[in-house]
């Protein structure tokens, strides 16, 4: 195992970013920068042994600028929409950005955790290698109430596997809601290829139902009989065949919808899975968190050309953000998603890179 630092280039305000590339015994590799952590690239092989990127991202920090789709981004304090950005806690009103469309508040603001630059240890191990990331989020800062350290930790093992730790600590009560944005494609971020070919399954009985502005209406619908039941093996592009007939998915463009992983109270366990035939690239994803965030890329356009020289397309990509529910804290019917004073968030997700075929 090792750890290579080396520059990422300059802001647009003139601040300089770092790349760090983790690299295993195998060869595999993850590079995430200290702005915003971000997972800049997974170099994982193929049933051939071909190692390529299987994330879109780009070359240096200025192109993540301004923010188009959140690319590989460590998204806080609280991850997907908040409808109208307002919420209310502890019998106090919340005012929040509507930073998406004039309508909702997301992923944490105007400028959420995927704009600040990470304090980062660098920790190498034999089997195994770590990027501590720190930030300190004021009380106050996008109209979130108290101080937030917050800790995220990724590892890379000669297993490829990379896991996330997101722990974050408070002075008073407030909202936590931690992920990452990483859009996949396990054909390889420079093929070209659009991800509806992917085969998705998910261990998740219901979804959460959505209006026209993608925030949730409470209910939580059982799968049987929608696009959304993935339980079993489902080739993606013909869930997304139905976008014009299928009133939820006519919503997002296609699939942007947050799905209930089985058995919360089990901790962490199985959530998704995705395989490229074509490639023979498997993705298993685990966590202990309650609900994971499946979306393919249904509005994605890039403006910047990405690490391959191209600008992306709609449904380059895909996304699994392990999450609370979107707008828990305007459903008290869903999992509460405070973080109370004091006392610690604590959770992981673990994404796990195979071949078979």
């Amino acid at each position: 195992m090792s750890i290579v630092k080396k520059s990422f280039g300059r802001l647009p305000d003139g601040r300089e970013a770092d790349l760090y590339i983790l690299t295993n015994a195998g060869g595999a590799s993850v590079e995430i920068t200290n702005y915003g952590g971000i997972v800049r690239a997974i170099n994982v092989p193929d049933k051939g042994g071909k190692i390529d990127n299987i994330v879109l991202g780009y070359n240096d920090a200025a192109g993540y600028c301004p923010t188009c789709g959140y690319l590989g981004a460590l998204i806080g304090r609280v991850g997907n929409r908040i409808a109208k950005g307002e919420c209310e806690l502890n019998g106090q009103k919340l005012t929040l950005a509507k930073n998406e469309r004039g309508v909702t508040h997301l992923h944490g603001g105007n400028v959420g955790f995927n704009e600040k630059l990470w304090d980062v240890t660098p920790v190498e191990g034999i089997c195994e290698d770590m990027l501590i990331l720190k930030y300190v989020s004021p009380d106050g800062e996008e109209g979130y109430p108290g101080t937030l350290k917050v800790l995220v930790t990724y590892t890379w093992t000669d297993e490829n596997e990379l896991l996330i730790r997101y722990e974050a600590v408070s002075d008073k009560d407030t909202l936590c809601n931690l992920t990452n944005h990483t859009y996949f494609n396990l054909s390889g971020e420079a093929s070209g290829r659009n991800i509806e070919d992917h085969v998705f399954e998910m261990n998740c009985d219901t979804f959460t139902v959505v209006d026209a502005d993608c925030i949730p209406t409470g209910e939580q619908r059982d799968v049987t009989g929608t696009p959304f039941d993935l339980r079993k093996p489902v080739r993606v592009g013909d869930s997304l065949a139905l976008t014009d007939s299928d009133e939820q998915l006519g919503y997002g463009g296609g699939i942007d919808h947050n799905f209930n992983i089985n058995d919360f109270e089990a901790g962490l366990r199985f959530a998704a899975e995705v395989s490229d035939p074509a490639t023979g690239r498997v993705m298993d994803v685990f966590t202990d968190m309650p609900a994971i965030q499946l979306y393919c890329g249904n509005a994605l356009e890039g403006i910047n050309p990405g690490t391959s020289g191209r600008v992306y397309g709609k449904r380059e990509g895909f996304c699994l953000e392990t999450q609370f529910a979107p707008d828990s804290i305007n459903h008290p019917e869903f999992i509460d998603s405070v973080l109370r004073a004091g006392e610690k968030y604590d959770f992981t997700t673990i994404f796990a890179f195979d071949v078979e075929g």
